[in-house]
């Protein structure tokens, strides 16, 4: 498995439940939970921001419980 300079989320808690991410080159980013690190999601970063802006504009909310 590669090494990669994995950055965490100043918004994630302490020990569990982090969010990790890690840009190995300017056409990838790769994330991972602390909880399961051996599974990576890999996007482009078009996608991720694509992603954080609807987060952002409110488009998942129907997925988080009050």
């Amino acid at each position: 498995m590669s090494t990669y300079e994995w950055q965490k989320s100043s918004y994630s808690a302490q020990g569990s439940n982090c969010l990790y991410v890690a840009a190995p080159d300017s056409d990838t980013i790769k994330l991972r939970e602390s909880d399961d690190p051996d599974v990576i999601l890999t996007t482009t970063p078009a996608n991720l921001k694509a992603f954080i802006l609807g987060v952002k504009a409110g488009e998942f909310d129907h997925f988080v419980d009050d």
